[in-house]
């Protein structure tokens, strides 16, 4: 069994995964400094740490009283807009502080790291589904950042010999009993396509219906955080044996915007009210996976990640929920 640093263990999909970790029967600690996760999130199981992972004196504080064999690195900003409008702060939160993160490891000799990445890092894709050797051009801040990221990480196997795993996230969606999906401010398709059922927003706004796919909105290919979770517990299977290496978490199957209206409709029984807005700057107009590396060097399957199981178990979620957790 393994001790597992996690950052951003109180984000949704860092405290799921915290949750599979202390289930396998791993140890956890958390650090996360709250500005998006809830402390509710962390697993009592886990220990917790409020910090900011790119101060150096706190962290090399925790290093010295815990010996960890891995960390999982899910902290970063997310919000894809915002890193248009105001990349600097990516850039600073997602690279800057990740390296003062990278180097207090380093010196502390922790060598197996695990990084939540992101699909964003292709950008608009010219081959589909999209193989890890896929070109990277990334259409926003937020991919720049993580495939920056990744970069370094790269450098760091060369050089230090760490052990690495990068895991490229399709859409990750759904939820576990207790926890979902629940940002602020919220951007992410099901969590608003919810809301809009349960009338907590007048409307759904679809950002462009004039994209080259069949019926004019975004593909996306979309998969359940209980399915990103078992990838991340994989994982520890291979760290140690490889230096570096990416792999895709989707499903290979995309589906439009007009899809999941018509799937949430059917899973709450209520008809939606939909307006068609202008595009939203830097989303592609398609994004599908190929998980063919991971099926086949990790051993993963995606068990939960049928659109309908997906927005079923959100809408639980959300019908019993006043929001606990967010990403």
């Amino acid at each position: 069994m393994s001790n597992v640093l996690v950052t951003g263990g109180a984000g949704y999909v860092g405290s799921v995964c915290c949750r599979k970790l202390l289930e396998e029967g791993h140890s956890v600690v958390v650090i996360d400094d709250l500005s998006t996760g809830h402390r509710p999130s962390v697993p009592k199981e886990a220990k917790f740490r409020q910090m900011d992972l790119g101060d150096r004196v706190a962290l090399s504080d925790l290093l010295r009283r815990y010996e960890f064999d891995v960390v999982f690195h899910f902290a970063a900003k997310a919000l894809i807009p915002e890193s248009v409008s105001n990349p600097g702060v990516f850039f600073d939160s997602n690279v800057g502080s990740g390296i003062a993160m990278l180097e207090t490891l380093r010196l502390a000799g922790v060598s197996k790291f695990v990084f939540s990445s992101s699909a964003a890092v292709y950008g608009s894709p010219t081959v589909l589904p999209i193989l890890e050797d896929h070109p990277k051009s990334p259409v926003n801040a937020y991919g720049e950042s993580k495939l920056i990221f990744e970069r370094i990480l790269d450098w760091y196997a060369r050089a230090y010999d760490w052990s690495i795993v990068s895991f490229r996230y399709f859409n990750a969606c759904g939820a576990a009993t207790d926890i979902g999906e629940n940002h602020t401010p919220e951007t992410h398709l099901i969590p608003l396509l919810l809301q809009t059922a349960g009338d907590e927003r007048p409307v759904f706004e679809v950002y462009g219906d004039d994209y080259p796919t069949p019926d004019g909105t975004c593909l996306r290919d979309f998969v359940h955080v209980l399915d990103i979770a078992d990838a991340h517990v994989k994982a520890l299977e291979v760290l140690g044996s490889a230096r570096s290496n990416n792999y895709n978490i989707g499903t290979g199957t995309a589906h439009s915007v007009r899809e999941v209206c018509r799937v949430v409709e059917t899973v709450t029984g209520r008809k939606l009210p939909i307006k068609i807005g202008p595009r939203r700057p830097g989303d592609p107009a398609v994004l599908c996976a190929s998980p063919c590396k991971i099926i086949d060097e990790l051993g993963w399957r995606p068990h939960h990640s049928s659109l309908t199981e997906i927005i079923e178990s959100a809408w639980r979620w959300t019908s019993q929920s006043s929001g606990a957790c967010t990403r």
